[in-house]
C-alpha cells in the first residue's frame, strides 16, 4: 500500500558571475543598475548563475525535491550535465517531468516551501513572479507555493555575492 503522503527535500547552488539576467524561479531578474551599492555591482553589469542548463537554482531544488518525494534520484540522473542536449536547457523542462513522474506514481502538490539564499540582487521584488510561475509549472493553487529569500548576511559564498543557493521542501498527496 502506497502512503497517503510523501516529503521531498530539495537543494541546489550555483556560483554568481557577471552578466546576466540571472533566472529563479523560471523568470529573469536583472542584476542591478549602474553604481548600485546594494547588489554590490558597481558596473551595472549584473550577475548570472554559472551552470550547464540555465542554471535556475530555485527549479533546480525543486526538481530535486519532487525526484526525492518519489524515490527518483536527483535531477542530474535524468538531465545528465555532459549531454548537449542539456547545455542551456530551460529548467522549466526539468520541473515538467518530475511533475510526470509523480503524477505516474500516483501523487499531486499539497504544498511546497522553499527559501532562496542570495546576497544579490534582491527577491522580494520578484517573490510574487517566481510563486506565479513554480504553481503554474506545478499546477497548484499559488497559496500551496511558500517562498522566501535570505541574503547570507556577508557569509559564506552566498553572503560574499559569490554565489545563490536555494532550499525546497515539498509535500505530496495520493491522487
Amino acid at each position: 500500500m502506497q502512503p497517503l503522503f510523501r516529503i521531498g527535500l530539495g537543494y541546489d547552488s550555483h556560483r554568481l558571475g557577471p552578466g546576466g539576467p540571472l533566472r529563479i524561479g523560471g523568470i529573469d531578474i536583472a542584476g542591478g543598475d549602474a553604481g548600485d551599492r546594494e547588489t554590490n555591482d558597481p558596473a551595472g553589469v549584473g550577475v548570472h548563475a554559472i551552470g550547464h542548463s540555465d542554471a535556475d537554482v530555485l527549479l533546480h531544488a525543486i526538481t530535486d525535491a519532487l525526484l526525492g518525494a518519489i524515490a527518483q534520484g536527483d535531477i542530474g540522473r535524468l538531465f545528465p550535465n555532459d549531454q548537449a542536449v542539456n547545455h542551456d536547457r530551460d529548467s522549466a523542462d526539468f520541473v515538467n517531468k518530475a511533475m510526470e513522474l509523480v503524477a505516474a506514481a500516483g501523487y499531486q502538490i499539497n504544498n511546497l516551501d522553499a527559501v532562496i539564499l542570495a546576497e544579490r540582487p534582491k527577491m522580494a521584488p520578484h517573490i510574487d513572479a517566481m510563486r506565479a510561475r513554480v504553481s503554474q509549472l506545478l499546477s497548484c493553487q499559488l497559496d500551496c507555493v511558500g517562498l522566501k529569500a535570505k541574503t547570507g548576511e556577508g557569509v559564506d559564498a552566498v553572503g560574499r555575492g559569490e554565489a545563490i543557493a536555494a532550499r525546497v521542501v515539498v509535500m505530496l498527496t495520493k491522487v
